[in-house]
């Protein structure tokens, strides 16, 4: 099985579903982080305010940081290469790339969890 890594913006929780208004986009890619793991399958997600250590230990990211910015986030690497920069991996290329069925993969969370974060009245 591939190993897969989310290089992640930067966010005020570890899975970005927190604060005033919550992105869709986060909730799915929270939703199939959930689901591979139930069945045993492990992707390593950083956060670059909570993990700005990795983004520094991986050279592969910390040249795209350095030549192309923070938009290039996220950051998806599977066997130490870039598969996709600048957006979430769908869920047809999660399964591709860890080569998994997708039924392995839940679009949609039973339980969405939101995480109220403590970023003030502007929010994060």
């Amino acid at each position: 099985m591939s190993k897969m890594e989310i290089y992640d913006p930067a966010m005020c929780c570890s899975t970005g579903v927190c604060g005033p208004s919550v992105n869709p986009e986060l909730i799915r890619v929270a939703a199939v982080m959930e689901s591979l793991s139930k069945n045993g399958i492990e992707v390593k997600r950083y956060n670059l305010s909570s993990n700005p250590q990795a983004f520094l230990n991986n050279p592969i990211v910390n040249k795209e940081l350095n030549t192309k910015g923070v938009k290039v986030l996220p950051v998806t690497i599977v066997d130490g290469k870039i598969v996709k920069e600048s957006g979430y991996l769908t869920n047809k290329e999660f399964a591709v790339y860890l080569g998994v069925s997708l039924d392995k993969i839940q679009s949609t969370p039973v339980k969405a969890k939101v995480h109220k974060c403590n970023c003030g009245r502007k929010g994060c």
